[in-house]
């Protein structure tokens, strides 16, 4: 009998870890919160649903997307830095590991739907810092792990942009300019001299032939 338990036991170890191993197929879009969405009882100052359990029950991979229906009450945070997540504020957080989404909603209240891709495997912590972070307090806050998947899709795995140079402006030095072969030619006063010279020597000679025809 106890051998038949052992065999069993095995079995459903063995069933749990190929399960669990099943590489994904397909990119998938989990919907947060279920039919509860990404939401706050302020009636009863807690969240909607219970987050973590419903976390808890999903496999993430690179390419998913979290789809957050929610409305302008509450903010959609997404960050990799478990201290700011459990501060349930972004006052002290990074650019470079957190992130704010915004739906486009203007007016409190305005329903609104946020697609957050997975982009990095690991750790992801999404929370509500509405309210001075009393949204995150109370509940509206999970965190799960992402695993590699089918990796990125191609659209969600461009090349960073170029870095930004910024153009040169009025006191940006400038630069001097080349003289090239030489500079700018010379004019040789001298040769000048010599053509006036010649003038002034002949000047008199032509009126002397001149006057010699006329008395002819």
């Amino acid at each position: 009998m106890k051998t038949i338990l052992l065999n069993l036991t095995v079995i459903a170890l063995l069933i749990t870890v190929v399960a669990s191993d099943t590489p994904a197929t397909a990119y998938t879009n989990h919907t947060v919160g279920g039919p509860a969405g990404w939401s706050f009882d302020a009636i009863n100052n807690i969240s909607a649903t219970n987050y973590s359990s419903w976390a808890a029950n999903q496999t993430y991979n690179l390419g998913d997307y979290l789809i957050f229906n929610t409305n302008t009450n509450q903010t959609v945070i997404q960050t990799y830095n478990e201290t700011t997540f459990s501060s349930c504020t972004t006052d002290d957080a990074s650019d470079d590991d957190t992130f704010h989404y915004n739906g486009g909603g203007n007016e409190f209240g305005q329903n609104v739907t946020i697609a957050v891709p997975l982009t990095t495997t690991g750790t992801n912590y999404f929370f509500s810092d509405a309210e001075d972070g009393v949204q995150c307090q109370r509940g509206v806050a999970f965190e799960i792990s992402v695993n590699r998947g089918l990796g990125l899709p191609p659209s969600l795995n461009q090349p960073p942009p170029p870095p930004y140079i910024e153009p040169p402006g009025p006191e940006t030095p400038q630069m001097t300019p080349v003289n090239i072969n030489g500079g700018t030619p010379e004019i040789d006063n001298s040769a000048l001299r010599s053509v006036a010279n010649v003038r002034f020597l002949l000047s008199p000679l032509l009126i002397g032939v001149t006057s010699l025809l006329l008395a002819f």
